[in-house]
């Protein structure tokens, strides 16, 4: 059922998108420059500000002490009051204090753009790799950006292509955390369907959206892309935050039940003098106690017959079974599977598969196929067939 949800949660974020871009594109077609700047251009700012500052202050009132969450509320409450001060130069100055439509691309504007695309990504970045964002690394991914712009004021070439595509850096470094984020959650977690990286990417297709649009505006002089950008930001600052708030982090779910910290030296000794005790330990457990059978079933839950913390869990699993946790609970997944086929042919994939751990028939007839490499239709058939 969850990649059933899954697919549907997909479908209807892309009509949403979609639905929202063509109509600020046709609306914005008969919208006259004059109206756009005093009238459109002021609402929609109170609505990003709106959503900003609101939203911020949920997410701080349930922040739970998670650095995730104490960024992404940052980040809303700086976007929101830089807006409530862009619409207070609109009521103290009697002209906008940006016009659209003689809008120039300079070197300045993109590197005021590509900060706040920079800006934005450190919320996907923490909730990838968590903690792996600071100061020094902060400085290395902006210096050579605010470099290039200086230089583009003092030699005769034209760099401004070379800042244009400064995001696509940010982007190719957000995919890498996302495959490292992966990798992760399979050697902690026996089950994947709720802590995916889908919101990851639709948040960087709004963002990138945002950006393109931003970009437009700048080499068409054309002010009436401006509303379609304020609606992507709405959306953007929207979704980031119902996401903060209602998304399972499963680095969470390990602060909360990680606490064997203090087992760390002793665990090391032990890893290294008793691994075939644990191996005999921990697969006489999952013979007889069968703990795969709950779709909860994740790394730490192996303390509770091996004395060590998660890091060397995950390393004896490496070592020992050649791979990750979640390959490893699964392997066993199946052959839960197929011992239950064999001796009760009649019962269904779905129920047999629920009975094995596995959160949906999707999964299991995936999962069925990459370890043993035939679907489970195929096996049943060699299977009478001998």
């Amino acid at each position: 059922m969850s990649q059933i949800f899954q697919y549907k949660s997909a479908i209807r974020f892309a009509v949403i998108l979609t639905s929202c871009v063509a109509l600020s594109l046709w609306l914005s077609r008969y919208i006259p420059e004059d109206f756009f700047e005093k009238v459109i251009t002021p609402i929609m700012i109170v609505s990003t500000t709106t959503v900003a500052i609101i939203g911020a202050v949920i997410v701080f009132r349930h922040s739970d002490g998670l650095r995730v969450r104490k960024i992404w509320g940052w980040t809303l409450l700086i976007w929101g009051l830089g807006d409530f001060t862009y619409i207070l130069s609109l009521v103290i100055s009697p002209t906008p204090a940006m016009n659209m439509s003689a809008y120039q691309l300079t070197t300045y504007e993109l590197l005021i753009g590509n900060l706040l695309g920079w800006f934005l990504t450190l919320y996907p970045t923490e909730a990838l790799r968590p903690s792996w964002m600071n100061l020094k690394i902060a400085t290395w991914q902006v210096l050579p950006m605010i470099l290039l712009v200086a230089l583009d004021y003092f030699i005769p070439f034209n760099l401004q292509p070379i800042i244009t595509l400064y995001p696509v850096a940010l982007v190719v470094l957000l995919l890498s955390h996302i495959r490292a984020y992966r990798i992760w959650c399979e050697e902690n977690f026996s089950t994947l369907d709720d802590i995916d990286v889908d919101w990851i990417l639709r948040y960087l297709v709004m963002l990138t959206l945002v950006g393109f649009v931003y970009l437009y505006i700048c080499l068409s002089h054309d002010h009436n892309r401006g509303f379609t950008q304020l609606w992507l930001m709405v959306m953007m600052l929207g979704y980031g935050t119902e996401q903060i708030l209602f998304r399972r982090d499963p680095w969470e779910v390990l602060r909360q039940t990680e606490n064997a910290e203090e087992e760390e030296v002793s665990a090391e000794t032990n890893a290294e003098t008793a691994h075939s005790a644990y191996r005999q330990t921990l697969e006489e457990w999952m013979e007889n106690e069968k703990p795969f059978l709950n779709p909860d079933f994740k790394l730490l839950d192996l303390r509770k017959v091996l004395p060590l913390n998660r890091t060397y869990l995950s390393q004896f699993i490496h070592n020992e079974y050649g791979c990750s946790f979640y390959q490893f609970v699964n392997r066993y997944r199946i052959e839960e599977y197929q011992r239950l086929k064999t001796e009760h042919p009649e019962m269904k994939i779905g129920e047999l598969s629920a009975r094995c751990g596995f959160s949906s028939p999707t999964v299991f007839t995936r999962t069925f196929t990459a370890i043993t490499g035939s679907t489970p239709s195929e096996w049943g058939k060699k299977f009478h067939s001998a």
